[in-house]
């Protein structure tokens, strides 16, 4: 059965739900290490996307891209050019979803859109640090359903987002720290692992 708009909804609104819960949480790590802004930035953008009405989109895809669209528009900063491009591409890609292969590939896109948007590469301390093993987890567990490739999923991003925390920052306001950026969690893999997590709970 393919994931359709109301699948898309439920996945949007837990992110939603626990960015709010954590916005503190994510404007401290910011606080840190960037502009100290993410998850005011992130709880803003992501009350829109929870907003949207999800009767209004009969296609997932058309619903994902509005997504994308409401966080580019609504979020500053570095995130919301690359959580909107992210959902920008899932959307253009998940026309078909309907099992594990074909969401991963959706999914996969949307990390080749972060990648080029932002040139960043694993070991930078990105949100791609986080998103690219976790869906290399997602791959490798694909032929066990859309369940348990998301459950790896999770897993393997929160690995990768406790990964960040010795890195020294190679991209974005961090990478003016230089050295001092290491020690501390990224704010971005950090938002990111809340996205993946709320994927399992809710396309599984």
């Amino acid at each position: 059965m393919a994931l359709d708009s109301l699948a898309v909804d439920a996945w949007l609104k837990d992110f939603a739900s626990e960015i709010h819960d954590n916005a503190e949480l994510l404007t401290d790590l910011d606080r840190e290490i960037g502009d100290g802004d993410h998850g005011i930035n992130m709880d803003r953008g992501m009350r829109a996307v929870a907003a949207l009405n999800p009767s209004e989109f009969p296609a997932a895809a058309d619903y994902l891209k509005k997504a994308g669209m409401t966080l580019v528009s609504t979020v500053g900063g570095a995130s919301g050019p690359l959580y909107g491009t992210f959902f920008l591409r899932v959307g253009m890609a998940w026309t078909t979803v309907e099992d594990a292969a074909s969401l991963g590939l959706a999914l996969r896109t949307g990390l080749d859109g972060i990648i080029q948007r932002g040139k960043a590469s694993i070991g930078d301390k990105t949100l791609v640090d986080a998103l690219s093993p976790a869906l290399d987890a997602f791959d490798a567990h694909a032929s066990e359903g859309i369940s348990a490739a998301l459950a790896a999923a999770a897993l393997a991003c929160a690995e990768g987002r406790d990964g960040t925390i010795p890195l020294i920052a190679h991209k974005g306001r961090a990478s003016y720290l230089g050295e001092r950026s290491a020690g501390h969690q990224d704010p971005g893999a950090t938002s990111m692992t809340m996205l993946v997590e709320a994927a399992s709970r809710t396309l599984s």
